[in-house]
Order: C-alpha cells, then structure tokens, then sequence
C-alpha cells in the first residue's frame, strides 16, 4: 500500500493552479456517449476516478484516449449495451451517471451498483424516480436494469442531486419533446455539462438555475469543451495556506464560484485578496474566529449551491483546529463525514463530537504528527494538511482515496515547499 511521509511544521510559498473540476469531467466523460462523434474534451484532470470511468466505457465499447496533456478523446461510434464489471461500478460513485446517456443512445442499461466515498447513505431513488417519469422501467435488484424509449415530461426532484439532475438532462437532450426539472441543482460543475451538451446540439434553458428546460433533439454531434477549475481545489489551498501560515497565489480561478466560501473563511479569520483571476492568501492570517451578534458561537455549514459546498466542510474543520475562539461546524448533507474528526483529535485538535452531522471546534491547538489513515477524497485532503501544518512526522495511509480526487496532489505540493514523500 502507498502512504505519504510528511514532515509537518513548514511554510509555503508560491503559486498553484486549480486541476480540471472532478466533478464536471466526470459527467461531460458521461455526456459523450449522447453522440456517435467523437468528443474532446480538455483540462481534464489526471485522477483515479477519470481513470475509472473511462476504463468503465471501454466495456461499453467507447473509445476513449488521452491524446494529450488534460485531454481525452471519446468516441461512441461503436456504443453497445454490454455487461459492466462490478469492481469497477464499486469504486466510483460516478458510475450511475451512465444511466441517463444510456437510455438516451441504446433504451437499456444493466449497472451494477456504484460505489465511492463511505460518507453515509447517498440514495438512488431521486435518480431512478425521475428516469421513470420519462419513461424508464427500472428493475432493482443485484444490479439495475434500465429500459424504455423516453418522453419529455414535468420533473420535480425530490432532493437537488448534482448526479440526478446531470442524468435526467442527459437522457432529456434526445427524448421525444420538452422536459422541464425543478428543483435541480445549480452546482458549476451542471452549468459546464450544460454549456458542453449546448455545443454538442443540444437545447437548454435555464443554465445555472434551478428551473431548467431541455428540448429534446433528434442527434447529438461532436464537440470541444473544456472542463473548469476545480473551486474544491481553491477551497483546499486556501485551508492550506491557512493552517501552514504561509502565502500562496492561486490561478485561474472562476471568482463567481468562490463568493460561499470566502465568506465562510472569513469567519475563521481567513481573508483572501483577489485580483481579475488570481486569488492571494497572505501570510498574515489573524485566524480569529470572527463571533455572531452578542458574542455567540459562530456556525459554518454546508447547502445546495450556492451555499457552502458540502466537500469544503472537511477543510473547513481542520482550519478552525488553528483558530482562536470556538466555533460549530455542521456537516448537514452526509451523516458520516465527520467522523474523521477522531483523526485530527489524536493530532492534538480540540473537537467535540456532538453527533455525526455537528461538531465544535476550540482553538488553536497545536498539533502533532500521527499515523492516520484517509477515509474519503475530502477528509483525506484535510488530513493532509493537517499533517502540514503539524509539528513532527506524520504517515497517511489508503492515500488513493486522496488521489481520486486530486491529481498530482504530493508533486503539486512539493513544488511549493512542502516536505511530502510517496513511499510503498
């Protein structure tokens, strides 16, 4: 098993840019199969899970290639419906978004259940209850089968799922007549596979909010999009900064994508300068955790967007281990992603659990290297900076959870200082 070897208690400097968003690659690699054209794609970021789901097309007959830095060529030409090896459906969440491409190209699909992050129950049923609005049969048992010709329809999501919401418009772009979904989500990463689908052919209203109409079109051609910066990738540096105390300038950033999380770090003390496309974190940080009215405990919790996104709640924790004050943070969406907690309390945070959505945070307490393990792709990157900032020699195991989500993650991060080794 590969860990990293980190020797915390260091300062930073210099400059980084933002990988492709993972959780827009995922669905535009997805969105390719709409077409018999091939698609490319770029800023595509070189991590596990794009790895994945490419390996998982390839079953269904797709080409698909890296043809250059950040850059994937798919071709669904030859697209057919054929079994899918459950191992690999195990290990990526993102696997259930073939199900709306599929019933679009070829009216059936057998998936295996998918897999990811062990974050608490993540359901299904918004998925699958919109797919048979549309028209879908859909048989759950040892795997899921998928069949039907679809039919615009009203679609009102019980829940606004990023993934749901990305299925039903790819099954929407070629059924027969308008479909209209509330309630959908309105994360940056729908917006790009949006804004692909409309280069590709498609008809979309809405873009951005959470009422979007899709008119369904005959055929679907080939485009280039590319894949935007990973604002979780920002949010993750600008906790890095923070608890290492050192500056960092990050490029390439979409300023509208930041505004939640820029507030929320305010309220630990942590300012950040922006200027045209560049974020700067100085050095300076106060890290005082800036009170409610009538000197109250401060909270810092997560939404739909354009709320405070669900996978900076990790980050945002392990910062607030180094802030003077106290403060909740509530993790509101997942019932098991904060349970790392008792990972940075053996570092030496000073965290109360209240119970697996809540917990409060005193600081700063200095903290100390620890062999820890990560559990998932956010809470693994909060333990490693962690790590970063402790004092000492920490060793992080099962990094490849880490690594499905960051690329590169220990080069990156030894470019700016840090003291990182990869060891087997």
């Amino acid at each position: 098993m590969t860990s990293f070897v980190v020797d915390g208690g260091r300062s930073l400097q210099g400059h980084i840019k933002p990988a492709g968003n993972k959780n827009a690659a995922l669905p535009m690699v997805a969105a390719a199969l709409l077409t018999d054209e091939p698609v490319r794609l770029k800023n595509v970021p070189d991590i596990r899970d794009v790895h994945t789901l490419t390996e998982l097309l390839g079953a269904l007959g797709v080409s698909a290639e890296w043809t250059g830095e950040g850059e994937v060529t798919i071709h669904a030409k030859d697209l057919r419906s054929a079994a899918i090896d459950p191992a690999l459906t195990a290990s990526i969440r993102a696997s259930i978004l073939l199900a709306g491409p599929m019933l679009a190209r070829s009216s059936e699909l057998k998936l295996p259940p998918p897999g990811g992050d062990v974050i608490g129950r993540r359901r299904l049923d918004t998925h699958f209850d919109a797919l048979r609005v549309l028209g879908a049969e859909v048989e759950v048992g040892d795997e899921f089968v998928l069949r039907g010709k679809l039919h615009g329809a009203e679609i009102f999501l019980d829940e606004p799922s990023v993934t749901a919401t990305e299925n039903v418009i790819m099954a929407a772009t070629l059924a027969e007549g308008t479909t209209v979904v509330r309630n959908a989500a309105a994360e940056p990463h729908v917006r790009d596979l949006c804004n692909m689908l409309v280069g590709m052919g498609a008809r979309i209203s809405g873009i951005g909010g959470n009422v979007i109409e899709i008119e369904g079109v005959d055929s679907l051609s080939g485009t280039t999009a590319e894949v935007g910066p990973d604002y979780i990738e920002v949010g993750s540096f600008i906790g890095l900064a923070a608890v290492t105390r050192s500056e960092l300038t990050i490029g390439d950033v979409e300023p509208n994508d930041l505004t939640s999380m820029r507030i929320m770090f305010e309220r630990l003390g942590v300012t950040c300068e922006l200027q045209g496309r560049t974020l700067r974190v100085p050095a300076d940080q106060s890290l005082e955790i800036r009170m409610d009215l009538g000197q109250q405990i401060p909270k810092i919790d997560d939404g739909p967007w354009p709320q405070f996104p669900a996978d900076l709640v990790a980050i945002a924790l392990v910062v607030a281990t180094q802030c003077r004050g106290t403060i909740l943070i509530h993790e509101k969406m997942f019932e098991s992603r904060m349970f790392f907690s008792d990972k940075l309390t053996a570092m030496g945070a000073r965290i109360v659990l209240c119970d697996p959505h809540r917990a409060v945070v005193v600081g700063p307490a200095p903290l100390t290297g620890s062999v820890v393990e990560s559990p998932d792709i956010r809470a693994g990157m909060a333990i490693l900076i962690a790590a970063l900032g402790a004092h000492g020699r920490s060793e992080i195991h099962n990094i490849g959870q880490i690594e499905r989500g960051y690329e590169r993650i220990d080069e990156r991060l030894r470019a700016l200082g840090a003291e990182i080794q990869r060891v087997e």
